[in-house]
């Protein structure tokens, strides 16, 4: 960043000043103790202190706890002052995030419309007769504004992603336990991840980057597994929905999904369309089912005992839950159990699933006049990822009816950096290190390189490309005489060979792993000295082996020898 954190913070405040929405806010902090943290920050940073996210400022939804500021959930009367903050609000914070205030939201997070608040609706970035969206209204109207660069939110029915598309911004929802919800208010606590809010997928990804990673504390945390895929393949395969599937969107609204399907065609994407109707049906348990029971679970005896203090939409949502029989809920999971293995059946053979990320647009009169139908139909296409333990990312993909439209890239469980991968198809922008960052890097220099034959076994396994390497002068290369043709690289000592261009990989451990059983001989892999003097896992061959083909070092690598014996 070219200014000082001090600066961001001035200006940010003035830009809370001019933009004049007190409704995003629940509790905005003080200019000057920010600005005191911010003066702290630069001091570090010209002590020569790392510190990654100096100076990104972050607002934080009002289910989310900051250490010494009350959290409210929405409801004054609910109010209580944790002595910790959540853990994903605390890595954000130790990587230099400046937090400005706590946001509004739908109460207790009962929503996807931004009106369900006695702090009043809030209103749209670009269109403020319109919703916002919610439950993480403030969040996600508060990052479009420009008044903070990052913004917490929690996504249960969709609350991560339907303010993300109405305002025109990104939203993650990883899959679910791999942010912890330690410090998180519940709304379904099965079913509830912490999202994140920006105004590009480069911002959102590096924060939630920071956001994931074990928490011992999070009873329902999950680690990403061995064999993660940390790249979408070179030629996705993407299903989207039957135009009947569609039904909901005005005709302006499947022309953009239409152009947003023809966008990821013309970037290479293959497109299949699928019958996505027991996904809409497994939506429809979250609030028609018994699993919105969990909702009771988690503030019900207060909402019970304070009734004329809570949202009248919202009390009733969740008083209702608490007369459900227990063998419903049952019966419920049972049926979501079954949801689940036909999503990943519909999902065989594809990368992800492509759909609209809300249904329209409505004026805040038209929700406050019919406060649960369009609700309902705000989460037609959102409802089902949690259930069925899905990930999400929610990008912009232009305008219908005068608002602004946004498409869900939907994977399966961890497999969000596909999802990225492919959203930034519509972004053209995403941070360089995958999500989750520390893969194991694997250097190749002949039949694995792109476009050579072999390369799909790394492209299969999820591995991601790293850039071009070059070894150090230490290496020669030989034609082996193998079907497919390949080089073999050996080690010959300082000076004694050439320089050696080829590839850089990350895989997972579990990829690297397959990748390494399946080894045919003579090859090996081994440290490889780079030439700018790190050493990299790579492939190497048997001195004896490569002895019994063609010396090819001169060409100084496996491409520019096939270029010369094909000339």
């Amino acid at each position: 960043m070219t200014q000082s954190c001090a600066a961001r913070v001035t200006a940010a405040y003035r830009r809370i000043a001019e933009t004049d929405r007190p409704e995003v806010w629940i509790l905005l902090r003080p200019e000057e103790e920010v600005l005191a943290e911010a003066t702290a920050l630069d001091a570090r940073l010209a002590a020569g202190e790392t510190l990654p996210l100096a100076g990104v400022l972050l607002a934080v939804k009002d289910n989310i706890d900051v250490a010494d500021l009350p959290t409210t959930g929405g409801c004054p009367a609910f109010a209580y002052h944790p002595d910790s903050s959540a853990t994903a609000v605390r890595r954000l914070l130790d990587a230099g995030a400046l937090l400005l205030g706590k946001t509004s939201l739908d109460q207790f997070a009962t929503g996807l419309v931004g009106t369900r608040s006695p702090y009043g609706p809030v209103r749209n970035a670009l269109h403020p007769e319109k919703i916002s969206g919610g439950s993480s209204s403030g969040s996600a109207v508060a990052v479009a504004l420009g008044l903070v660069d990052i913004a917490l939110g929690t996504d249960t029915a969709g609350s991560g992603r339907v303010p993300a598309a109405l305002n025109g911004i990104v939203g993650i929802k990883p899959t679910l336990g791999v942010a912890p919800t330690t410090g998180v208010l519940p709304a379904a606590r099965p079913y509830d991840a912490v999202t994140v809010f920006a105004r590009t997928l480069t911002e959102a990804q590096t924060a939630m980057g920071f956001m994931t990673g074990p928490d011992r504390g999070d009873p329902r945390g999950r680690v990403w597994p061995d064999d993660v895929r940390l790249s979408a393949p070179p030629r996705p395969r993407v299903a989207v929905p039957r135009d009947e599937d569609l039904a909901p969107l005005s005709p302006g609204g499947r022309a953009a999904f239409a152009a947003a399907v023809k966008q990821l065609e013309a970037a290479g994407v293959t497109t299949a369309v699928v019958d996505v109707t027991p996904l809409l049906d497994a939506a429809r348990l979250l609030y028609d089912g018994a699993l919105v029971a969990e909702r009771y679970a988690s503030v019900g005896e207060f909402v019970a005992d304070h009734r004329s203090a809570v949202d009248p939409t919202v009390a009733r949502i969740i008083l209702a839950a608490g007369r459900l029989p227990a063998h419903a809920l049952a019966a419920d999971q049972e049926r979501l159990d079954r949801y689940r293995v036909f999503a990943y059946k519909l999902l065989s053979g594809y990368d992800a699933l492509l759909l609209p990320t809300t249904t329209g647009h409505p004026d805040i009169a038209e929700v406050l006049a019919d406060p649960v139908a369009i609700n309902s139909r705000m989460g037609t296409y959102t409802n089902f990822v949690n259930l069925l333990d899905m990930a999400a990312v929610a990008v912009p993909a232009g305008e219908a009816d005068g608002s602004p439209f946004g498409v869900s890239v939907i994977t399966r469980a961890f497999e969000d950096q596909p999802a990225i991968d492919i959203a930034a198809l519509f972004t053209g922008e995403q941070a360089p290190d995958p999500l989750p960052d520390g893969g194991i890097g694997l250097a190749v220099f002949g039949a694995h390189l792109t476009g050579q034959p072999l390369n799909h076994q790394l492209t299969d396994t999820g591995a991601r490309y790293a850039g071009e390497v070059t070894t150090t002068a230490s290496y020669r290369l030989t034609a082996l005489r193998t079907t497919p043709p390949k080089p073999g690289l050996v080690r010959v000592g300082p000076e004694a060979g050439a320089a050696i261009a080829g590839e850089r990989w990350l895989l997972s451990p579990g990829a690297l792993g397959r990748f390494l059983a399946a080894l045919p001989a003579p090859m090996s892999l081994g440290r490889v000295e780079l030439d700018d003097g790190s050493w990299v896992l790579g492939f190497q061959c048997d001195p004896h082996a490569a002895a019994d083909g063609t010396d090819i070092t001169e060409h100084g690598g496996w491409r520019a020898y096939l270029e010369a014996t094909s000339a």
